[in-house]
């Protein structure tokens, strides 16, 4: 396998990071909470009690991670805006100096040639907005889209890649069905009425952006991790078949086809009034891709919908973090959602996570060879689905720095660049480096 695959000239290159994740200043001028702010404060539900309250202190140290962007030669950055931090009561009056953090990041990563991918939601709802109800009431989609007028108007004029929302199907799963992230719902109609309402935001979303921002490039990120069953046996292969649709196509195939589908159609009937599906299924003009392995399901009756999550087979190829380990499936994806979506497709997330005590040696170099093994042989695969036809036309790297990982804490570490979280230093690991000259040599 060549270390070096060959990309065309202009195959965009990037990194991603999610505002909770990395921004820290929950406080900060006039920031309001967010669902994860309160998830963060009930006991046992995060490793070790921790929360993005400090984070990366990205909020505070902005300008120093877009100076590691410009020095590892990143030509894209995909970071999100924190509602509440620029209306932190969701709606009404917005938060000046809030709005004037992301002026600053926009501008410094103009005046280093690197393009701002702006995601208007990753996972932090104002807390506000989930006391009156959240994504449970049909209001929230017009909440999305005045939050995302307000952004329209505040950055259109330099932001021109705009994503709605990141991993539809992973933040009401876990938020709304398994309880295991915020707001620790697990209820079938709150998260059938998530389903359908947070579809209708986008929709919203999309019409408002083509409405206020003149050339903008409009996508969503969608979390694809094909779902195979843990077993043969006809109970295991029926639970993979519709945690497959509520995982993998509950968002993307109402969004691109205008149909819920199959075994989701029914249940979700009673919250779908008549044109809803005419208002999410607005034309888009790219796919994100947030992909890292095959998810196997099987029977589980602990959980409302019946479906768990299994184990892969036994000698499978994992991660750090257990993780199937699957470069094929990555190529094969690629070139799957080509064929059904038929539009170009951006890697918006792939990486490599691990637990281990990554830090700097004594000459400052952090070796993370896993990660390192990970990323050529997904890229590799990546170059193989290009040659048989998968329209891929960009690759974020996830994550750009080591930040808090939603129910991890801490303790996880996907990013290419290490964070010291007592110091907040910042050192580039090998696979920066690499990644550094592979955006050189494309």
């Amino acid at each position: 396998m060549s270390e070096r695959p060959v990309f065309p000239k202009d195959f965009l290159w990037g990194a991603s990071t999610s505002a909770y994740q990395i921004e820290g200043g929950a406080e900060a001028d006039g920031r309001a909470p967010s669902i994860w702010d309160s998830f963060c404060k009930l006991k046992g539900r995060v490793d070790n009690g921790e929360s993005g309250d400090v984070a990366c202190d990205h909020y505070h140290r902005m300008p120093e991670d877009v100076e590691l962007m410009a020095a590892l030669g990143l030509r894209a950055y995909r970071f999100s805006v924190s509602w509440p931090r620029v209306l932190p009561r969701g709606r009404g009056a917005p938060n000046e100096k809030g709005l004037d953090f992301y002026d600053r990041l926009i501008d410094r990563l103009l005046e280093k040639n690197i393009e701002p991918w702006l995601c208007l939601y990753h996972w932090d709802l104002p807390q506000a907005l989930q006391d009156m109800g959240g994504w449970t009431v049909r209001d929230g989609a017009g909440w999305f889209a005045d939050y995302a007028a307000l952004c329209a108007r505040r950055y259109g004029d330099r932001v021109k890649r705009w994503a709605t929302f990141n991993e539809f199907s992973v933040f009401t799963l876990f938020g709304w069905a398994f309880g295991w992230g915020a707001p620790s719902i697990a209820d079938r109609a709150s998260h059938l009425k998530a389903i359908h309402h947070v579809n209708l935001a986008h929709g919203a979303g999309v019409d408002t952006l083509r409405a206020l921002v003149p050339g903008a490039s409009i996508g969503a990120v969608h979390s694809v991790q094909p779902m195979r069953p843990e077993t043969d046996r006809p109970e295991d292969v029926e639970a993979a078949a519709l945690f497959d649709e509520h995982w993998n196509r509950a968002f993307p195939d109402a969004q691109l086809l205008a149909h819920y589908p199959r075994r989701i159609a029914e249940a979700i009937e009673p919250y779908v009034q008549p044109g809803d599906m005419a208002r999410i299924a607005r034309p888009l003009d790219w796919f994100g891709l947030n992909h890292y392995a095959p998810v196997y399901g099987r029977r589980d009756d602990s959980l409302i919908w019946g479906f768990g999550f299994g184990s892969p087979p036994a000698g499978m190829k994992r991660t750090a973090i257990d993780w199937p380990y699957d470069p094929g499936c990555f190529r094969d994806t690629l070139i799957d959602l080509t064929r059904r979506y038929r539009l170009p497709i951006y890697v918006t997330e792939n990486g490599y996570g691990t637990k281990a005590a990554e830090a700097p040696d004594a000459e400052g170099r952090v070796a993370d060879p896993e990660r390192l093994a990970y990323l050529q042989a997904y890229i590799a695969a990546m170059a193989e689905a290009k040659a048989r036809g998968a329209d891929v036309r960009g690759y974020f790297v996830w994550s750009l720095l080591d930040n808090f990982e939603w129910g991890g804490g801490y303790g996880t570490r996907f990013g290419i660049v290490h964070v010291d979280f007592k110091t907040q230093a910042r050192t580039p690991k090998d696979s920066a480096r690499w990644y550094a000259d592979l955006i050189r040599g494309g």
